[in-house]
Formats: C-alpha cells, sequence, structure tokens
C-alpha cells in the first residue's frame, strides 16, 4: 500500500509542478501539454512496481459496463467534436456578438449578458469548448472598449464550470461519477437541475458584488460584424448536436447506451459533410480542423489515471479513504472533500479515484451527486481544479494578460465556496 501511495502521490505532484511551471513540453516543431506525461510515467510506474494486477487492469478496461473508461473517452470526445464543428463556423462568436451588440453602453447590461448567454450555451455544448470560444474574444472587446476583461473573463469561467452541471454531458466528471451508480441522462437532470439553478444564480450575485465598482463605467467601442459562411453546414451541425442531446435524454429507455448514440451522431455528420463537400467539388476541410482541435490528450490522462486508482483499489487505498469519509452526511463530506481534492489533483483524476472510493457503499447516490458538484465548482477556486482552467490561464498568457494563481484564487474562493454551500444545501433536500 505504502508504495502505492508513494508513486500516487509522487504523480499528482509532478502533474501539479508541471502544469504550473511548464504546460507545454516542445519537441521540434509540436508541443505537447505536460500533465498527461506525468500521469502516463505514474501509471506506467504502477505497473512495473507490480501495484495493479495487469489481467484484473484489462478486464476492468473491456468490461461491459457503464463506467468502461473507454466508453466514456468515447462519449466526451465525439460531443466536443460536435461542438467543435459549430466553432469552426463561428457560430459562438456570431452569439457571443450578438449578446455583446446589445448591450449598448452598459457594462452591467454586458456583463449580465454574457454571463447569461455562456451559462446558456454550455448546458448544452461544453465547458471547454466555450470557454476556448469565448475568452478571446472578450480579451479582444475589452481592449478595444478600453474596459478592463478580468469582470467577464471571470463572468465566463464560472458561468461555464458552474453550469456544466446541468446536464451529464456538460462535463466529463458528470459522465464518470454517474454512469458509475447506473444514471442516465433524465436521472441526472431530475437531480442536478435545482442545484445547479440555485448555485448559478448565486454565483452570479457573487461575481456582481465583486466587480460593481468595475461595471460603473461606460462602453465606448466599434463592433465587428461577424459573418456565418456556410449556413447550410452549419445548421447541419445544429441539427446533429440537437439530435444527438434528445436521442440522449431517452437513450436509457430505449436501450442505447450514450457512448454509442454520440459515435453514431457524429459518423453521420461526417457523412453529411463529406457528402456536401463531394457535391461542391472541395475538400472536407472543416473535418480536418474538427479533428486536429479533438481533445486527443485527454485519452492517454483518463486511461494512466484509472491504471492508477486501480492500483490503489486493489492495495486498499480506496478503502482506507471511503472509512475515513464515513457514510453519514454524505452530501457535505464528499461535496466538500471533492472540491478540495480537485485543486490538489486536478477534477478528472479526483473523480476517477472518488468513483473506486464510492463502490465499498450501495446507498453511495446522495455521495456521488455531491461529488459532481465537488468536481464541477472545484475548477472555479484554482486553475489547478480542471483542465478548463488549465487551457483558461495559457489563453490569458498569449493575450498579454497577468493573471496569477493568487488572483484566481481570489476570485475563485470569493464566487466558488458560497456557490457550493448553496448547491450542496438544495442537493441534500433533492436526495
Amino acid at each position: 500500500m505504502f508504495l502505492a501511495i508513494t508513486i500516487g502521490a509522487l504523480t499528482c505532484l509532478a502533474m501539479i509542478l508541471l502544469v504550473l511551471f511548464l504546460p507545454k513540453i516542445q519537441i521540434g516543431k509540436f508541443s505537447v501539454s505536460s500533465y498527461w506525461i506525468a500521469t502516463l510515467v505514474g501509471a506506467v510506474a504502477m505497473l512495473l512496481s507490480g501495484s495493479v494486477e495487469v489481467n484484473l487492469l484489462w478486464q476492468a478496461l473491456v468490461a461491459n459496463n457503464a463506467i468502461n473508461p473507454l466508453k466514456i473517452l468515447v462519449l466526451f470526445i465525439c460531443m466536443t467534436i460536435l461542438s467543435i464543428f459549430l466553432d469552426e463556423f463561428g457560430f459562438f462568436k456570431y452569439l457571443a456578438n450578438c449578446a455583446l451588440k446589445h448591450a449598448g453602453t452598459s457594462q452591467t447590461k454586458l456583463f449580465l449578458i454574457l454571463y447569461a448567454t455562456v451559462s446558456v450555451l454550455t448546458v448544452f455544448t461544453s465547458n471547454d469548448i466555450i470557454i476556448l470560444s469565448f475568452t478571446p474574444l472578450v480579451c479582444y472587446f475589452a481592449k478595444n472598449a478600453h474596459i478592463n476583461p478580468i469582470p467577464y473573463l471571470a463572468a465566463e469561467f464560472v458561468a461555464a464550470n458552474t453550469w456544466s452541471m446541468a446536464l451529464i454531458i456538460g462535463n466529463p466528471t458528470n459522465i464518470y461519477l454517474v454512469t458509475a451508480v447506473g444514471g442516465n441522462f433524465l436521472s441526472y437532470l431530475q437531480v442536478m437541475l435545482l442545484p445547479t439553478l440555485a448555485s448559478g444564480v448565486v454565483a452570479l450575485l457573487c461575481l456582481f458584488l465583486l466587480f460593481h465598482k468595475n461595471l460603473s463605467t461606460p462602453i465606448c467601442a466599434t463592433w465587428e460584424e461577424v459573418v456565418i459562411k456556410d449556413k447550410l453546414l452549419l445548421w447541419v451541425g445544429i441539427v446533429h448536436l440537437a439530435v444527438c442531446t434528445l436521442v440522449l435524454a431517452v437513450g436509457s429507455y430505449i436501450g442505447i447506451e450514450m457512448w454509442l448514440v454520440s459515435l453514431l451522431s457524429v459518423a453521420s455528420l461526417f457523412v453529411w459533410n463529406v457528402g456536401i463537400a463531394i457535391a461542391r467539388r472541395k475538400k472536407p476541410s472543416t473535418l480536418v480542423a474538427c479533428l486536429k482541435r479533438a481533445p486527443w490528450e485527454l485519452i492517454p490522462f483518463v486511461l494512466s489515471m484509472f491504471v492508477i486508482v486501480e492500483a490503489l483499489g486493489e492495495t486498499g487505498v480506496t478503502t482506507e479513504i471511503f472509512n475515513l469519509l464515513g457514510s453519514s452526511q454524505p452530501v457535505w463530506k464528499y461535496g466538500i472533500a471533492s472540491f478540495f481534492a480537485s485543486n490538489l489533483v486536478n477534477n478528472i483524476p479526483m473523480s476517477v479515484l472518488f468513483s473506486a472510493v464510492l463502490e465499498n457503499t450501495t446507498t453511495n447516490t446522495a455521495a456521488v451527486y455531491a461529488t459532481v458538484v465537488g468536481s464541477n465548482l472545484g475548477a472555479c477556486l484554482t486553475p489547478i481544479g480542471a483542465l478548463a482552467g488549465i487551457m483558461w490561464t495559457s489563453i490569458l498568457k498569449k493575450q498579454n494578460l497577468k493573471f496569477g494563481y493568487l488572483d484566481f484564487l481570489k476570485i475563485g474562493a470569493t464566487v466558488a465556496i458560497p456557490a457550493l454551500v448553496v448547491a450542496l444545501g438544495v442537493l441534500a433536500l433533492v436526495v
């Protein structure tokens, strides 16, 4: 057990240090994210040390159950590709620009519209894609309007990582945790709708109280017109995302697994795109762009963390964690523990670990949904909390915006902790 704990702790420490000081590793003309390399080395060390049995690991990887990490990866990557497809045609930029134009000269109105726009889009797409799409736009607009970008960037980031709790597809941690207990699209929505609404409103109030002085000056900016160049393919993408979301909602009742729904949706999207490209006698360049932007680095990251957690489970570490947390007051214990654990090891590894911890009890529904809350809102506390935070701070550096760890923590503690308390309080009433 000691060896497994040591390898696991060193892996998490190495991952955090690399994210903070060396997020990208340059290899010739290519650059790769460092976070998954640390976890891959840790997984190999677990295998070489004999902390995990290869046969048991293989059985877990090919098991025909909802928690199979391969199925979860397929689901998340396919849903992300559907969102990326829309982003390639400027869909999110167009909506954001429309929202910004309706604000007029009022920073307060702009702040509220931006928060609402990001919240709605995050529910039906992906928090990571929204952050990647909106952050450069907000930076550009704020520079053009000579206003402080921080209130809007904070609103965008908090909205994306709060309202991602609303649907099971909003965050890979939602998928991983809830499918482990046999949850589906509708059962998830029934539990998480009210906690998400409550925490979303509280987060907005906290943000407004924090930045209301900054929002008092008027806006003076020229607007950039955003034109959708290919409306046909854009509507093809919108229809595929809408149909996919609808089928996900009813899939469990007709015996279709979520990963298969998303995979078939992407396959159909690709067929339509290729067919239209052939008819137009053009190359399907959008498909190539989507495949390049897809989060492929999640594959070695999640699988490596799966190996590490399997090793911790086989050596009895996850059982000890369960004994430490106990079974009383599961909403508060697991919600708070997962919230802070996300900021020690990132929310995806935390979810993999807590999923294994929760296997020790058969009455873990409340604890699972509390962990979902912690995994989403934990992303708002520090940049380590989620991959979204790592991407967000990386974009700000490219935009020459100084926003350090302590700046993130100041806003995160002011907003995320009250939102967490409210979300868990409502969740305790719901479950």
